[in-house]
């Protein structure tokens, strides 16, 4: 049994499209588990049937928190379970679920996996992550053409877009840090479990199609908020003081340029510095 875990906010008819794609995969073993992070989201009934299980969340939590939920469901239930989180808009390709049982029957010692992703013109969107400590850059890399005869290649990082875990590597239940609310938690999440000695991989072989921020465009200022708040713990927990305290100053000063050109842009990335900064003097 593979469980796939995706996060619902007004998405279902994206979430619709990515069953369809993962009703294709039978007859492999699967259950859809959907967190449901908007609670008056009359559409999402219609998606309740056998092979998926609805958890509600009262609210949003946020992308990690709100997996956390169903990490838990499933571990409870099933600890020696191949977790896949994907996105609601994104779907899978060719016979991806017997690909990814087969791929951790064949290379147990790998305990979290990314896969290729593209977008919807077929260009890579995600082929491998990098982390460059002394600048502060968190890159997403393609790797794929370099690595596309080996089962898997290391990665410092993979996208939470489409995230594979071995939960029989893990004593308790993996678990996203719930300091984030959206971005930035895959990269935390895989750099804390590497930390431990947990191998973190690409399988090239696994295609996942991402159609490219149709949930979080829809209000730019928010998106903007988010990510910056997150960039900014995220320099906290894993990277030196100085090279947090440039990163936010020059956060500081290309929100001050693209002010007049950008307004909804630089208002969201200062009021992402003041979340950061109330949290940073909290005692």
């Amino acid at each position: 049994m593979i469980y796939l875990i995706t996060v619902n906010y007004y998405s279902t008819e994206l979430i619709a499209n990515l069953l369809r794609s993962i009703q294709l995969e039978q007859p492999a073993s699967y259950k859809l588990i959907i967190v449901n992070n908007s609670p008056d989201d009359a559409l999402l009934p219609t998606l309740e049937m056998p092979s998926t299980f609805i958890i509600e969340a009262q609210e949003n939590l946020g992308y990690g928190r709100a997996c956390n939920i169903a990490l838990n469901w499933v571990y409870a239930h099933d600890p020696q379970a191949i977790v896949w989180l994907i996105n609601p808009d994104a779907h899978l390709v060719g016979q991806s679920i017997e690909q990814a049982q087969a791929f951790f029957h064949q290379h147990p010692e790998v305990s979290i996996s990314g896969t290729a992703v593209y977008d919807s013109a077929g260009k890579v969107w995600f082929g491998g992550g990098i982390f460059l400590p002394l600048l502060g850059a968190i890159l997403s890399k393609n790797l794929l053409s370099k690595y596309s005869k080996k089962d898997y290649f290391v990665s410092e990082w993979v996208t939470g877009c489409s995230l594979l875990i071995n939960l029989k590597h893990f004593s308790e239940c993996p678990f996203f840090d719930p300091d984030y609310f959206l971005y930035y938690e895959d990269f935390d999440f895989c750099q804390r479990y590497a930390h431990q000695n947990h191998l973190v991989a690409v399988n090239p072989k696994i295609t996942v199609i991402h159609q490219v921020s149709s949930t979080t465009q829809r209000n730019i200022s928010a998106k903007i908020r988010h990510s910056t708040y997150s960039y900014l713990i995220t320099l906290e927990k894993h990277a030196s003081s100085p090279v947090l305290l440039i990163r936010l100053l020059g956060i500081i000063g290309h929100s001050i340029i693209r002010l007049p050109i950008k307004p909804k842009v630089s208002i969201g990335a200062f009021r992402g510095i003041w979340f950061y900064l109330k949290r940073a003097i909290q005692p």
